[in-house]
């Protein structure tokens, strides 16, 4: 999953999770609790925990550039989602994320293993605008798919503005990540139960 803790103020419970089912959501929840793309370090580590490259795939020219870029498109995205969501079309949004869409994105190349297994790589270290062009896309295909977008919700959790793809059997799921806010939730009742018993 994720790289280990770095420099900033996430926590490790909170740690380049990938709760939302998809990278788009999983890029917007970068902002919290606290801003968890802080260097580009850990922009490099995001971009291989995602799935977004292969393990192994050089990133040599991550830099404050990538941030800027990465951040800017996880605005536009967040912007876009919640627009859908609460019924107020961000139309200059959508047209920043279709910008970012038209880059072609990274292409894939099979290279054969030692055992003779084919092993997913990229033909060339890939770009910024390459990896923006596969979130934007990727938030395009969710916005556009009906069934889909339906299944967009909101977290439950006290505070928390993460929004994921529920994809559980009667849609039911109520947590951006159980072990989170799920978490969180069931604790703070337990405590509230406790000091029932107690008055």
């Amino acid at each position: 999953m994720a790289a280990g803790t770095a420099a900033g103020t996430a926590t490790a419970s909170y740690d380049l999770r990938f709760d939302s089912g998809r990278i788009c959501l999983d890029l917007t929840a970068t902002t919290h609790p606290g801003e968890r793309l802080d260097c580009a370090g850990r922009l490099a580590a995001w971009v291989v925990a995602s799935g977004l490259v292969p393990p192994g795939t050089p990133l040599t020219g991550v830099d404050a550039r990538w941030l800027l870029g990465f951040r800017e498109l996880r605005g536009h995205i967040a912007r876009l989602v919640r627009g859908e969501l609460d019924g107020r079309p961000a139309d200059g949004a959508l047209a920043r994320v279709n910008s970012a869409a038209l880059v072609a994105p990274p292409a894939p190349w099979a290279v054969r293993a030692g055992d003779g297994s084919l092993h997913r790589r990229l033909h060339s270290e890939p770009g910024c605008a390459e990896l923006l062009a596969v979130v934007a896309r990727d938030a395009l295909d969710l916005l556009t798919d009906p069934p889909a977008r339906a299944s967009l919700r909101q977290c439950e959790g006290d505070n928390c503005p993460i929004v994921y793809l529920d994809t559980s059997r009667g849609r039911r799921r109520r947590w951006c990540s159980s072990e989170v806010c799920g978490n969180r939730e069931r604790v703070a009742r337990h405590r509230r139960r406790a000091a029932l018993a107690r008055t």
